[in-house]
């Protein structure tokens, strides 16, 4: 589907579902959303395999007047990743990423209530997680989603995205176990142009979509 948009993030949510039928019904599977936009994808896969879904949270640590360069990022569960590298490269004190992080960690779990309620976080260890977002361009969230997840020890790691940047995708693969992206583009304009329908997906949507998988996995 090389010259072909997706209808809305549902229909792309089916389609990526189909390339995971392998994980339909295992009990050790666990579908994870990057919110906003990855929840309505993930929520139509978790439902086609009948497995559980849940969000995970991560915000990058921007370095100041650099925000785009990421110096960590801090995710759900109190999950901390620092990018040494970028520290030791641009000589960053302790006090400058403890500064950024409060400011994100009082974002994050802003949204953690927002979105969970008082949902208890899902167990990762030794679980094949399935970490679905709608597209992948640069892929700076999603590898430090990777990097916050591979220290709760997941049996398996899948990234799993309905379009992708082919650069991003195959740096990607050297960071998990899988990635499945049914959409490839040499030019890839961006994640919303392969989309008919890219609303903003508002924060009630995604608490929506939660309370409706909790109900669909407990039936």
């Amino acid at each position: 589907m090389e010259d072909t948009r997706y209808r809305d993030r549902a229909q792309a949510g089916w389609i990526l579902a189909g390339k995971l039928a392998l994980y339909t019904g295992r009990p050790d599977v666990l579908v994870l959303a990057l919110p906003r936009g990855g929840v309505p994808v993930a929520f139509e896969v978790a439902k086609a395999l009948h497995v559980p879904l849940d969000i995970f949270l991560v915000r990058k640590l921007g370095v100041p007047g650099q925000e785009e360069l990421a110096m960590g990022a801090i995710a759900s569960g109190g999950i901390w990743v620092i990018n040494e590298d970028v520290v030791r490269m641009l000589h960053i004190p302790a006090s400058i990423i403890e500064d950024v992080a409060s400011k994100e960690l009082r974002e994050l779990e802003r949204r953690e209530r927002l979105y969970r309620d008082d949902r208890p976080l899902p167990v990762i260890q030794n679980r094949i997680v399935i970490l679905i977002d709608d597209g992948l361009a640069t892929g700076a969230t999603m590898r430090a989603a990777v990097h916050a997840l591979r220290v709760q020890h997941p049996a398996r790691l899948l990234v799993a995205v309905p379009v992708a940047a082919l650069p991003s995708c195959e740096a990607l693969r050297a960071e998990v176990d899988e990635v499945i992206a049914p959409l490839t583009p040499e030019l890839f304009r961006g994640v919303g142009w392969w989309y008919e329908d890219f609303a903003q997906v508002s924060d009630k949507e995604v608490h929506t979509l939660l309370v409706q998988a909790e109900r669909h996995s407990l039936a």
